[in-house]
C-alpha cells in the first residue's frame, strides 16, 4: 500500500491554493465538523449518529473537491470506503499527494485547516473526536503521552479504518443497541488514536482480572432491563464504579463479550425463545425487542444466525 509523497515546496503556492496554516483561529471561532464539512461538501451526510459527548460519526456520499477547509473545533478521521483515487492536501507550504483507498486513514487535527484536491466522486465515514474526549480516554487509561494528534494523508492503517467503517455495517436500527455500540466505539477509535497516531504512541497497559461478581450481577441485570436508558456505558460504568474505559476492559474479562456484543446477543435469544415459544408475529417481536423495523431486526437475527427468523420458526416447529 503506497504512503503519501510529502512536499515542502520552498516557491509560494499561488494565492488560490495556499491553506491557513494550522490553529491560526482562536478556538471560539471554529465551526463544528459537520457544519464545516457541509459548507465544504455543498450536500448532507447521507447518515449521522450523534453522541452526549460531543462525538459523532457521520457517512458521506460528495461529488470532487477542490476547497479550502477551514479550522475545525474537532479532530476529523476519516476512512474511505470508495474506489482507488489519488489526491493532494496542501497545508501552509506543505503538499501531501495520497492514493484513497479502503484501508487507508486521513487525520484533520482540531484547529487545522488545508486545501483538498479530489479530482472524484468520494464514498467515506467521519468520527469527529472533541480534545475532551482523547483527553478523557487518555486520563482513564493512566496514559502519559503528549495528545497532539498527527496529520496524515492516506496513512495506511486499516484497524482503524475497519473500526469507523463498522459504525455504518453493525449499527441495527435498535436504539439502545445503537447507543451502547456509539460509546464504545468512540472510546475505542480514541484509544486507537493516542495508541497510533500522536507524536509519542502511548503504551496501554493490559487489564488483569474482570469485574467482581456482585458488580458483574448487576451489570447484567442492567443490560437486561426494558429500560434503555439503564444500558447507557456511562450509566453501567459508574454502577461499577470504573471509568468507562477500564469498565468495558474488565466486563469482556468476565464474560467475554463486550456489552454492547453480550447485549445484542441477549436481545437475539429473547427473539429466538419469542419465536419458538409463542404465535406473536415476526413484526411483533422486532418491536418488543426495539428495533425500528422488521427488517433491522431481520438482517441483525440472520447474522447470528443465517437464517431469517421465519425460517428459523418453522424449522424450529
Amino acid at each position: 500500500m503506497s504512503k503519501p509523497v510529502l512536499h515542502n515546496s520552498s516557491a509560494g503556492l499561488p494565492a488560490a491554493a495556499e491553506a491557513p496554516r494550522p490553529n491560526d483561529q482562536p478556538n471560539a471561532e471554529r465551526r463544528p465538523a459537520d457544519v464545516e464539512m457541509a459548507r465544504v461538501l455543498h450536500t448532507k451526510p447521507v447518515s449521522m449518529a450523534l453522541d452526549p459527548s460531543g462525538s459523532a460519526i457521520a457517512h458521506w456520499k460528495h461529488e470532487p473537491l477542490h476547497d479550502v477547509v477551514e479550522p475545525m473545533s474537532h479532530h476529523v478521521i476519516m476512512a474511505y470506503n470508495g474506489s482507488m483515487q489519488r489526491m493532494e492536501r496542501r497545508t501552509g507550504r506543505s503538499v501531501a499527494i495520497g492514493t484513497f483507498r479502503p484501508g487507508v486513514l486521513i487525520i484533520i487535527p482540531e484547529g487545522s485547516s488545508s486545501r483538498w484536491d479530489i479530482p472524484k466522486p468520494v464514498d467515506v465515514v467521519q468520527l469527529y473526536l472533541p480534545h475532551t474526549v482523547l483527553k478523557r480516554v487518555a486520563d482513564e487509561a493512566d496514559v502519559a503521552t503528549p495528545l497532539d494528534l498527527l496529520e496524515r494523508t492516506a496513512h495506511p492503517d486499516p484497524i482503524t479504518s475497519r473500526l469507523i467503517l463498522s459504525a455504518t455495517d453493525v449499527l441495527e436500527s435498535n436504539e439502545a443497541l445503537d447507543t451502547l455500540f456509539r460509546h464504545q466505539l468512540i472510546d475505542l477509535l480514541a484509544t486507537r488514536l493516542l495508541a497510533a497516531h500522536t507524536g509519542s504512541p502511548a503504551p496501554f497497559q493490559p487489564t488483569l482480572g474482570g469485574l467482581p461478581p456482585k458488580t458483574l450481577r448487576r451489570a447484567i441485570e442492567r443490560l437486561r432491563s426494558d429500560s434503555d436508558a439503564d444500558v447507557s456505558l456511562v450509566a453501567l460504568a459508574s454502577e461499577a464504579g470504573l471509568s468507562r474505559f477500564h469498565f468495558c476492559r474488565a466486563f469482556k474479562h468476565s464474560t467475554g463479550l463486550s456489552p454492547h456484543a453480550w447485549l445484542r446477543q441477549h436481545r437475539l435469544e429473547q427473539a429466538m425463545n419469542m419465536l419458538r415459544d409463542t404465535d406473536a408475529s415476526v413484526v411483533s417481536v422486532a418491536a418488543e425487542l426495539g428495533y425500528a423495523s422488521q427488517t433491522a431486526f431481520a438482517a441483525a437475527f440472520r447474522k447470528l444466525t443465517g437464517e431469517t427468523p421465519s425460517d428459523w420458526r418453522r424449522r424450529m416447529r
